[in-house]
């Protein structure tokens, strides 16, 4: 079903990827993860004297203490928390229909939910073959880094493909892309 008529809802969609109901799941998924990435964060600080891991004996204290996690002025933790701190207001600023509103928040959240996907994806590689160890609780944050990229990808190609709408209209994709209100009534 094509709701074009609905201008909430992108040309050719038949759902708002800005709704809601889409751009929650991602913020609760990406506030867990800030939450696991901010307890590992105090044991890298030595805040926390013991990491808890149920499965792997002292896996996570070693990667936790790995040479790759001391790489930055900072913990690899720490930078995890940041970014899903990020993903966290990206998230939430805008309304429903910010994929055209504002597709400059958009692809800053695309962006900040990306890049940690994949960078939680070598860290994972990292364990066993550099340590030879697993980390529960890093595997379970780059679970939920994988889980959040999906939704916040089909976001990012409304935005996307409405820049594209604007250029193709001959109207400044500058203004549209921050959102000019009178750039973004001149195309849907």
């Amino acid at each position: 079903m094509n709701h074009n008529d609905d201008p909430q809802i992108p040309p050719d969609w038949s759902y708002n990827p800005s709704a809601w109901n889409q751009r929650i799941p991602i913020i609760v998924l990406a506030l867990g993860g800030m939450g696991i990435a901010t307890y590992l964060t105090l044991y890298q600080l030595r805040v926390l004297s013991s990491v808890w891991e149920p499965f792997f004996g002292d896996g996570s204290e070693k990667i936790l203490n790995s040479s790759v996690s001391r790489l930055l002025p900072i913990p690899d933790a720490a930078l995890g928390a940041i970014s899903y701190l990020v993903d966290v207001v990206s998230g939430i600023v805008g309304g429903t229909g910010r994929w055209r509103t504002m597709p400059w928040i958009v692809i800053v959240f695309g962006l900040a939910v990306g890049p940690l996907g994949v960078v939680s994806i070598v860290l994972v590689i990292l364990q066993p073959v550099l340590f030879d160890a697993w980390c529960t609780l890093c595997l379970s944050s780059a679970v939920i880094s994988l889980w959040m990229i999906g939704p916040a990808m089909d976001e990012m190609l409304a935005s996307l493909q409405y820049m594209k709408r604007v250029k193709k209209a001959n109207k400044s994709v500058w203004k549209a892309f921050w959102g000019n209100e009178k750039a973004i009534s001149q195309v849907h």
